[in-house]
């Protein structure tokens, strides 16, 4: 749990910063240069290793990254120092996240038993926007568990209409009855 509660800190440090500025495009389009730096083996290798002094590390990461603000080179020397540099893609992923809702656009995790296409994306997309009155990202998974129908998660709510729910709640009602 302690990591979460992290990475949720240094996400809206990131955003009040950004917001400061207004330059939530500019740490949007940085974090991902530092995600992509971060996802090089042999960059993650020597940020990790702790025999390799922070100078040396902040001075790599400095060279690596080329010219960047300040406070975006703070936050990299602050998650090497913290060895926090391991979760800038869900750092990078957490404040997209955010800037969306600050721009009005909800993710909706949809579920179904098999891939669905592009117009039936579609059609979830518009009804999902018209029930909750505002812009709506899908994120699709596939979960052939469900047997059928689909589940779908925004935010704290959920509505399953799979089939694997029907049958779940036939079976209680069943041991119900049988009392």
């Amino acid at each position: 749990m302690p990591k979460i509660i992290s990475i949720k800190r240094y996400v809206q440090a990131i955003y009040e910063i950004a917001r400061d500025a207004n330059a939530y495009d500019v740490w949007k389009t940085n974090l991902k240069r530092i995600v992509e730096l971060a996802q090089d083996s042999e960059f993650s290798d020597l940020m990790e290793n702790p025999k390799i002094p922070f100078d040396l590390k902040a001075k790599l990461a400095e060279q690596k990254l080329g010219k960047v603000s300040p406070s975006i080179l703070n936050l990299v020397y602050v998650l090497i120092s913290k060895d926090k540099l391991k979760y800038i893609d869900q750092i990078s992923k957490e404040y997209e996240m955010l800037l969306d809702e600050y721009n009005g656009i909800r993710h909706a995790e949809v579920t179904t038993a098999t891939p669905i296409d592009d117009a039936e994306m579609k059609s979830i997309s518009n009804k999902l926007e018209s029930f909750i009155g505002g812009k709506v990202t899908i994120h699709a998974r596939v979960d052939p568990a469900l047997i059928g129908g689909t589940v779908i998660r925004i935010g704290d709510s959920l509505i399953d209409g799979s089939i694997r729910n029907r049958l779940d709640s036939l079976k209680r009602e069943l041991i119900i009855a049988q009392r």
